[in-house]
């Protein structure tokens, strides 16, 4: 399902956070979301969500609004992965990812959704931690698991907003890998915000690069993971390097604000 975004603007009391965004995600694509801390990040995954209220016709699916769908039809559309899942489910990791069946049933579950549970704890290798508590998993664990509640929902779209942030090296790359292959093997698009450069550059098929609020660039880890724009965007000197077509950056220092590039 093919992700439209058109002249998109969002602003909190006294901010304005983002400006007239305009940015596309193709079918079955892994996409990161990149920029520095204040960009506008999250805000743009939340507004694409439905999490935060945006005007006119902005967000559009294979070409159609997605403004006026309530939330259980947003829901069968698109998944979402906060950046912090602090609540601490007390049901098994089976009824956790059963909840992401919601939009589907109203009071009990059906055949048809313990079927597409089962199924996602499969994929995603739970089968040994299905009827263990959610919260006395590791923190990878349950970040598996909150994953796979959201692909429950049988989304056409997953968002997640740096869900790798308080994972150890190890947990990170399985969780990219994970999304790597949903893309691969499913008809599925995933966005997502992260800060990691490199894993970043790794993992996804293409690129957006944020700043104030707007869109900087968009396109292939070579053409975003430029000296120029690291300097231009998160003020620091960094070499890039490129080994077995990833492209790789190695930050050196900070610009000081004075020699900032406009």
């Amino acid at each position: 399902m093919r992700l439209t975004v058109k002249n998109l603007s969002f602003s909190y009391p006294g901010k304005d956070v983002l400006k007239n965004v305009d940015f596309n995600s193709n079918h079955k694509e892994f996409l990161c979301v990149l920029g520095p801390n204040g960009s506008g990040k999250s805000t743009l995954v939340k507004c694409i969500e439905g999490l935060l209220p945006t005007q006119n016709d902005c967000i559009f699916l294979d070409n159609k609004s997605i403004t006026n769908l309530n939330r259980v039809e947003k829901a069968k559309l698109i998944g979402y992965v906060s950046q912090n899942n602090e609540q601490l489910f007390a049901d098994t990791v089976f009824d956790t990812v059963l909840m992401g069946r919601k939009p589907y049933y109203s009071w009990h579950s059906s055949d048809k959704d313990i079927e597409v549970t089962a199924n996602v704890i499969r994929h995603l290798e739970l089968e040994d931690l299905a009827m263990r508590p959610f919260n006395e998993l590791s923190g990878g664990q349950q970040q598996r698991v909150i994953i796979a509640r959201a692909l429950a929902q049988e989304p056409k779209l997953l968002l997640l907003d740096e869900p790798t942030s308080a994972l150890d090296i190890s947990h990170q790359l399985e969780v990219m890998e994970i999304l790597k292959n949903l893309v691969k093997t499913h008809d599925i698009s995933v966005i997502m915000v992260i800060h990691d450069l490199n894993m970043a550059s790794r993992y996804a098929d293409n690129l957006v690069l944020m700043k104030d609020g707007m869109i900087h660039s968009q396109g292939s880890a070579n053409e975003i993971l430029t000296e120029e724009n690291l300097a231009l965007v998160y003020g620091v000197e960094a070499e890039i390097y490129c080994h077995s077509g990833v492209v790789s950056v190695s930050p050196i220092k900070r610009i000081p604000s004075r020699n900032k590039l406009n």
